[in-house]
């Protein structure tokens, strides 16, 4: 009755082997190469990160553009007045309220420049103005400015020019290689996704050929006991191999199944794709000194762009709040012709000079150290700014130094780690035959093939471990090791223009 059961057992595990392979008849074969591209052009993560670049790209547009004349034209059509005003009576030298029926219209043209170095704007405007009257006193006028010229600017006070010149260019270079070094933590992720399916997919397979193994041996077992060849607490122990095997096997199967899910759906599969990995051969030994990847991190990381970045900010409001708390001074002054008349052809004959100058002084009696408080405040934040910056790059530092010594022991392990997987195979083959024609033991046997799943599991995981290793340096770093040129160097992400 026991061994129905188990032949019941090993028939349904075989109908499972055989849906498996039925359903992977087509399966998608991935190197880790093929992986990580698909994940950088397809997986939400890379679909997010070039978005936010996009951000960063139109507000630098923007900043530049903001550098550039603009051209403007503010019109009011149509403006319709009834009401009752006052009014200055001269022959009566009194004021009384008047009833005022009127329409106007307006229109300015103007052209505008700003100037980073002074921080002021310079103007070339034209302005055109009617009036009508209809009430009582009907009439009407033209008011006509063809040509001005005019400058304006704060004389002592804040420069937003000045400082968006000096961020703004850092902030995209930040942005740009902050697309890269998301990037690279994409291909960091796809890699941890691949070698957790290879690791379940080299022990689905271990599970299966033992499962194989350890029936084969149980017959024949079966047999060697007929004869009194092996006691009975060998068979049961070949028997317990066998059922354990089987468990092994379904949890393999599962665990295979689960990583697979993982690794399609973060590269934008389909949920049921079915993937076949080819795990990466023994990697080309990379010369990697620590002196050299900390300045190339110094060089290209986005962290470091963006302690830079935030400081100039920090500095920036000091400035704003120290220049604030001081008296402000605005000058404005203008030049040009204008005229008025009762048409619009006499609107543009014998135009008058038109010049306006005006100087505004803002000074702060008593504001009870409100000015002087954020002033400080200013100032406070950005030495507290200072000391976190200091301590974020020496954590940067720190993480470098530790992950580019765990590469280099990494790129000798996978060595060792593949010499031992050699080993542990043919020692596992040696033993299985010597126990076929009875000159080994069943201890022997488990052992063998116990220490050559250890050694598949230590190759794969060495290979993980060095590739892990080698996509976090270059996120770093931004640099590729294997050819020697920047990831940056050659930036060249395409921006939609829809």
């Amino acid at each position: 009755m026991r061994n129905k059961k188990i032949y019941i057992v090993l028939w349904l595990v075989w109908l499972s082997c055989i849906s498996l392979t039925h359903a992977q008849k087509n399966p998608i074969v991935l190197t880790l190469n093929r992986a990580i591209e698909v994940a950088s052009d397809s997986s939400l993560d890379a679909f997010r990160y070039k978005n936010l670049y996009q951000a960063y790209y139109w507000q630098h547009i923007a900043y530049k553009a903001n550098r550039l004349p603009s051209l403007t034209l503010n019109t009011n059509p149509v403006q319709f007045y009834r009401d009752i005003t006052k009014r200055y009576d001269y022959d009566q030298n009194i004021d009384v309220y008047r009833e005022q029926q009127t329409i106007s219209s307006s229109m300015n043209l103007a052209i505008k420049q700003n100037f980073d170095l002074t921080g002021g704007t310079f103007f070339i405007d034209s302005e055109l103005g009617y009036m009508y009257n209809f009430g009582d006193n009907k009439y009407s006028q033209f008011n006509t400015i063809p040509v001005r010229i005019g400058y304006e600017q704060s004389l002592i006070g804040y420069n937003a020019f000045r400082w968006e010149k000096k961020i703004e260019p850092l902030k995209y270079e930040r942005a740009k290689k902050e697309l890269i070094y998301n990037l690279e933590a994409t291909s960091e992720k796809t890699t941890n996704y691949f070698f957790e399916l290879a690791m379940c997919q080299a022990e689905f397979d271990l599970a299966k050929k033992n499962l194989v193994t350890t029936d084969t041996l149980y017959r024949i077992g079966v047999e060697r006991h007929k004869i009194a060849a092996i006691s009975q607490a060998d068979l049961l122990t070949l028997e317990l191999d066998k059922i354990n095997a089987q468990n092994t096997f379904q949890n393999a199967e599962i665990a295979l199944r689960r990583a697979m899910f993982s690794l399609a759906s973060f590269l934008g599969y389909d949920k049921n794709s079915q993937l076949k990995l080819v795990i990466p051969g023994k990697p080309t030994a990379v010369d990697l000194s620590v002196e050299k990847a900390l300045q190339l991190a110094r060089e290209n990381n986005p962290k470091f762009l963006q302690m830079k970045e935030s400081q100039l900010e920090a500095e920036r409001d000091v400035d704003k709040a120290r220049k604030e708390s001081m008296f402000n001074a605005r000058v404005n002054a203008s030049i040009g012709l204008n005229q008025v008349a009762d048409n619009f052809s006499k609107a543009y004959r014998d135009l008058l000079q038109q010049e306006i100058v005006g100087v505004n002084i803002s000074i702060p009696l008593v504001d009870w150290g409100v000015r002087k408080g954020r002033h400080n405040m200013a100032k406070n934040n950005l030495n507290v700014l200072k000391i976190s910056n200091k301590q974020e790059e020496l954590q940067l530092e720190e993480d470098l130094i530790m992950t580019v010594g765990d590469f280099n022991i990494q790129q000798k392990m996978i060595q060792s780690a593949e010499n031992a997987l050699d080993i542990a195979t043919l020692a596992y083959d040696a033993t299985k035959r010597r126990f076929l024609i009875g000159k080994a033991d069943v201890s022997s046997l488990t052992l063998a093939q116990k220490r050559e799943q250890e050694a598949q599991q230590n190759y794969i995981r060495s290979l993980k471990n060095y590739w892990v290793s080698f996509f976090k340096i270059r996120k770093l770093t931004l640099f590729d090791f294997e050819t020697g040129i920047s990831l940056s160097r050659n930036f060249d992400y395409k921006i939609g223009l829809e």
